[in-house]
């Protein structure tokens, strides 16, 4: 037992030895300071190589959201590449940490799944390209400036100025509308007249009202299209084409103004669907006829 002891005391002795120590701290702090310099240097690769790689894609023919994605892809492989480097500058193997990994690694990548799965969604949606950077989108009631398309969201910039990060799953997942993904965009302005309006002359008076007008183009044609015949007024309808398709909000509050004040000014009446009520007065009997006595006088 003796000898046991003093093993184990030789063992303690020789681990927390103060110079075994210090060479161990120096040596961890020699490997720190090697792996923060290769940051610093894949840092400063980064910053001169995403210039030129900026300059290189800005003077070739792809787009935005191509030039984005190239991007992405670039500077999280540089990350990726920088933090193996640094941590087996350290000494600390990458392809044992990943094979020791195991039921842990399972476990993370189940926890990580939704975020996964935006990664994966992101790059469907730079494959696929529903939309691209610069168009104008609604998603699910969401309707906006595409402004940025990351491996995680897409920012989309609303109307009123906020940023909505809308999750790559949800846009992979749900019905997408974009409004500048094609050249030109159909306005279309309801309106109801009355049911005694001429209607082909308030068909003449709303198309006036694009005539000789550069913003809307003559072919496909305009017209005018009656969509339901009520009881109370005519539905029609103004169809439209524009040729800067991202003016629609503009020119769709625009064209609905100047219908009403044309058909108004020429005397066109325009009315809803309205109901009537008419009070109705019910009058009391001055006696209620007498059910009691007249049973009476049966039985008798």
């Amino acid at each position: 037992m003796s000898t046991f002891y003093q093993d184990l005391a030789a063992h303690f002795k020789k681990t927390f030895d103060p110079g075994a120590i210090s060479r161990f701290a120096a040596e961890w702090m020699m490997n720190v300071i090697i792996a923060l310099m290769v940051l610093l240097v894949f840092f400063l690769v980064w910053k001169v190589g995403s210039r030129s790689l900026r300059a290189v894609l800005s003077r070739s023919r792809l787009d935005k959201t191509s030039v984005a994605f190239i991007e992405t892809v670039v500077k999280y492989g540089l990350l990726m590449i920088a933090a193996i480097s640094a941590l087996n500058s350290m000494g600390i193997q990458m392809s044992a940490v990943m094979a020791s990994l195991g039921i842990a690694g399972l476990t993370i990548g189940f926890a990580a799944r939704d975020a996964l799965s935006n990664l994966i969604s992101g790059i469907l949606i730079f494959i696929d390209r529903p939309f691209v950077i610069g168009d104008l989108v609604e998603i699910e009631g969401i309707y906006g400036l595409v402004d940025r398309i990351t491996l995680r969201s897409t920012r989309v910039i609303t109307m009123d100025g906020k940023m909505m990060a809308v999750p790559n799953t949800e846009i992979i997942n749900k019905t997408v509308a974009s409004y500048t993904n094609f050249p030109h965009l159909r306005l279309d302005i309801p309106f109801t007249v009355a049911v005694t309006e001429n209607l082909n002359r308030v068909r003449s008076l709303v198309l006036s009202l694009i005539e000789n007008q550069d913003e809307f183009m003559d072919r496909p044609a305009a017209r005018v299209l009656v969509t339901s015949l009520n009881d109370y007024n005519n539905t029609m309808e103004l169809q439209v084409w524009l040729k800067d398709e991202r003016q629609h909000l503009e020119k769709r509050a625009e064209l609905r103004e100047k219908i009403f004040n044309t058909l108004t000014a020429a005397g066109v009446e325009m009315p809803f669907q309205t109901i009537s009520m008419t009070p109705l007065e019910i009058k009391q009997p001055d006696t209620a006829p007498d059910f009691i006595g007249s049973k009476k006088a049966e039985n008798r």
